[in-house]
C-alpha cells in the first residue's frame, strides 16, 4: 500500500535547516521513502539542499531547484527545465506559506498583498503549469497545504493569512471539479497547531518571544492535549497522493487533533 514507485513528485517548499523537519521536508522525505522521484523546490538554497542531501543519504531519489515561487516567471522557467528532463508528473505538493499577524486595521496593504502572493498565488502558478503535463499523463494528484485558520478563528489575529488559506481551499475544490474529467485530483491537507521549527518564529510574532508559554498554550487548545508533528501532515499527504485515494478529490483532510471540531 501507499507505493509511489515510478511516480515523479514536485514538492514546492521542501527546505529546512539543520536537523529540523518542517512540513515540506517531512513530505518530501516521506514521498521519497515510498519510492517517488522527488523534485524539491525552495527559495532558500541552503535549506533546499539540506533536505535533498538527507533524502539521498537515506538511499532515495531527490533533486533540488532554487525557485522563488512568488515570481511567476521563475515558476515558468522551472517547469520548462523540468519538462526537458522528465516526461511525466504524477504528484504536485504546494507547501509554501507563512502567517503574519494583524487584523484589517492593523495590517498594512503591502503585507496583505504579500500574504496572498505567498499563500495563494504560489500554488496557482505551479498548478497552472502542472495541469497540462498531468493531462498528457492521463491524470495526477495535487495536494495543497492549507490551515485550520482558513476554517476557524483559532485565537490568533491573522486576517490576511486566514483569508488566503481559505481561498486556497476553495481554489482547490473548484479546480478539482474542473479537472475531474481528466483524472487529475486536487485535495487539501489542513494542519492545525503543529510543533514544527516554525513555532519559535510564531512565539516571537504572537507571544513576545515567550516560547514555553506559547507552546503550552497551543498544546492546551488541542483536545488531544498536544500539537501535531510535521510527519502527521506528511502521512496525510502521502495517502492523498497514493492510488488508494484514487476516488478522492475536491475535499480536505484536517490534521488537527480535534481542534476545529471543538471550535465553534
Amino acid at each position: 500500500m501507499l507505493n509511489l514507485t515510478g511516480k515523479v513528485a514536485i514538492v514546492c517548499g521542501c527546505g529546512s535547516h539543520g536537523n529540523d523537519f518542517g512540513n515540506g521536508r517531512a513530505i518530501a522525505t516521506t514521498l521519497a521513502r515510498q519510492g517517488a522521484q522527488v523534485i524539491g523546490i525552495d527559495v532558500d538554497d541552503t535549506a533546499g539542499q539540506n533536505a535533498r542531501d538527507f533524502i539521498i543519504k537515506e538511499g532515495n531519489f531527490c533533486e533540488f531547484y532554487k525557485v522563488n515561487m512568488t515570481n511567476e516567471n521563475e515558476v515558468k522557467k522551472f517547469f520548462k527545465t523540468f519538462q526537458t528532463q522528465y516526461k511525466s508528473l504524477e504528484i504536485l505538493i504546494n507547501v509554501v506559506g507563512q502567517s503574519e499577524p494583524g487584523g484589517p486595521t492593523e495590517i498594512n496593504t503591502e503585507t496583505w498583498e504579500k500574504q496572498f502572493r505567498l499563500n495563494l498565488d504560489t500554488a496557482y502558478y505551479s498548478i497552472k503549469k502542472a495541469i497540462p503535463i498531468m493531462r498528457q499523463n492521463k491524470g495526477g494528484s495535487i495536494v495543497n497545504i492549507s490551515s485550520v485558520a482558513g476554517l476557524r478563528y483559532v485565537g490568533k489575529p491573522q486576517v490576511a493569512y486566514s483569508a488566503s488559506k481559505s481561498a486556497l481551499i476553495q481554489m482547490t475544490k473548484t479546480t478539482a471539479v474542473i479537472e475531474a474529467k481528466n483524472n487529475i485530483r486536487l485535495n487539501c491537507v489542513v494542519p492545525g497547531l503543529m510543533h514544527t521549527p516554525l513555532v519559535d518564529r510564531l512565539a516571537k510574532k504572537y507571544a513576545d518571544g515567550d516560547y514555553d508559554g506559547f507552546v503550552n498554550h497551543r498544546n492546551s487548545q488541542v483536545p488531544m492535549g498536544r500539537m501535531g508533528e510535521s510527519w502527521d501532515v506528511a502521512n496525510a499527504v502521502l495517502f492523498l497522493c497514493s492510488d488508494e485515494a484514487k476516488y478522492i478529490t475536491g475535499t480536505e483532510i484536517i490534521v488537527d487533533g480535534g481542534l476545529t471540531a471543538s471550535t465553534p
